[in-house]
């Protein structure tokens, strides 16, 4: 018994909740340094207060991911993740412009985050509970048009609202402008509202239904199902040892001898911290104490199918490059080529309000060319349209350091949106079928690690080297990002594309 292949109009509803989760990342992506500097923080302490985001992300995905593959309910599966998280995030969309001080914004940025995720995780795997294998590249393309659609309303938000609506873009010295907070407002209706259309329009199989489709893709690969085997105790108590040894030496070295500053001390923490979690494990494991999630998502990080290992590279230097761009392209654009650095001037406000449309329009692009990567990789292959998405994307990003003219910016966006669109689909159609089908869940959640961990590296090292590398020039930070992500796209030939 083989999965149906679903219509159009029934892989448009099932992925119309992104339109709503992206117009609540987009807003978060376009504005929060933005918020930031306007709150008091000054360029090298940006990077560490957007590190609430990734951190969140390396924690809640991987859980969301195994308690949604362990879920069934009158809601159905996937579809009580989604639900419960749009309302915590339109809440926090709704609070975060209101923020009173920095410290408050930062905490806001943090639950905002973590309720995104409550409600994306699950649906990069409703994509493989739903559709059979030849139409998930074209599942996750479907996203990847709403994501870029509702990103190029949420980022050009604040642009329309000065300009066309005559909503003030300027306030007084620590309070966030008018058109700001309207931009949020409309994100926390829209968010919710998008999501609960797919929550009513789609139907999930039920248990008894999935156990059929699967078996059916068993049987054609064996692969694809996974039993609980645990490792030994001994390689837990090993390996841990030795990251938490990593994480403590370097620590030490750069407190006493180099440099310290917070992210790089939550880099080094976090390194150690992962050692422990290890030590944690192997604990466990040889007190028989294994039937919980914990020890079984640990181990299942330990037995990523190949294919996932190769891609995690990829995403690395991919996401790095991505982070870069989300933290610094306010400062960079409104310095490098507005030539200010005063949150309370119409200037700085005018070039914050373009770097809004610049992203909406690589998210527009992206929503525009979503489909045609999925003609271009029926031609070619993933891995071609992959690669050459992310050397278009790196050229994009670099190029902002030679463009003196703000609406000529508005050409590296389509390199960078082209990248976008690529790195929503191709990875993930790409990894869906190389993954145990008992295990989707979790292995999506495990695989967000990948996007999470390069964004908590660029955020813990960016700020050491826009302080003392790059003179506290942001534009720097982009060139280094379109370097990783011509990175990403050379190591994408090295991955192993199973169907």
């Amino acid at each position: 018994m083989e999965k149906p292949r679903l219509s159009f109009w029934q892989i448009w509803n099932m992925s119309f909740g992104f339109l709503g989760i992206q117009f609540g990342f987009a807003l978060q992506n376009a504005n929060v340094s933005r918020i930031f500097e306007t709150l008091g923080a000054s360029i090298d302490q940006i990077p560490i207060l957007w590190i609430a985001a990734p951190v969140t992300g390396l924690i809640v995905q991987p859980i969301i991911g195994h308690m949604s593959d362990k879920t069934w309910n009158k809601l159905g599966r996937r579809r009580p993740y989604f639900l419960s998280g749009a309302i915590l995030a339109s809440l926090a969309l709704l609070i975060m412009p209101n923020s009173p001080a920095l410290w408050v914004a930062a905490g806001m940025l943090w639950i905002m985050d973590a309720s995104i995720n409550i409600s994306m995780e699950p649906f990069r795997a409703f994509v493989g509970d739903m559709l059979p294998p030849e139409q998930r590249t074209i599942g996750f393309s479907m996203q990847s048009f709403f994501i870029g659609t509702g990103a190029i309303i949420a980022s050009a938000l604040p642009y329309v609202m000065t300009n066309w609506f005559g909503i003030s873009n300027t306030a007084p010295a620590g309070e966030i402008p008018s058109s700001v907070k309207f931009s949020f407002y409309i994100g926390g209706i829209v968010f919710f509202l998008a999501v609960l259309w797919t929550v009513i329009s789609t139907k999930e199989y039920s248990p008894e239904e999935m156990e059929q489709f699967n078996k059916s893709e068993i049987e054609k690969d064996p692969s694809l199902i996974r039993n609980i085997e645990f490792l030994p105790y001994s390689k837990f108590y090993k390996s841990g040892l030795v990251w938490f040894l990593i994480g403590l030496v370097l620590f030490i070295l750069f407190d006493f001898f180099i440099y310290m500053d917070y992210g790089l001390a939550v880099f080094f923490g976090g390194i150690a911290v992962f050692g422990l979690l290890q030590l944690l494990v192997g604990f466990l494991t040889k007190s028989g104490k294994i039937n919980n999630g914990f020890v079984i998502v640990i181990n299942d990080l330990f037995k990523m199918p190949k294919t996932m290992i190769q891609l995690a590279y990829v995403q690395f230097f991919s996401w790095f490059a991505l982070f870069a761009m989300w933290i610094y392209t306010t400062p960079a654009v409104t310095r490098h080529i507005y030539g200010t650095s005063d949150t309370t001037s119409a200037l700085y406000n005018k070039g914050a309000d373009w770097v809004g449309v610049l992203m909406a329009v690589y998210n527009g692009f992206a929503a525009v060319m979503a489909f045609f990567l999925v003609w271009l990789a029926k031609r070619t292959s993933r891995k071609t349209v992959h690669s050459i998405s992310l050397i278009c994307g790196g050229l994009g990003l670099a190029s902002f350091y030679i463009i003196k003219n703000p609406n000529l910016l508005l050409i590296s966006e389509l390199g960078i949106g082209l990248a976008w669109a690529s790195i929503l689909a191709m990875p993930y159609a790409i990894l869906t079928g190389s993954l145990p089908k008992n295990k989707l869940g979790v292995y999506m959640g495990i695989f967000n690690f990948f996007i999470v961990i390069p964004q908590i590296t660029a955020a813990a090292i960016l700020g050491f080297f826009v302080r003392t590398l790059f003179a506290d020039q942001a534009i720097y930070a982009l060139i280094l990002g379109g370097a990783s992500m011509i990175a990403a796209a050379i190591m994408v030939y090295f991955v192993e594309d199973k169907d």
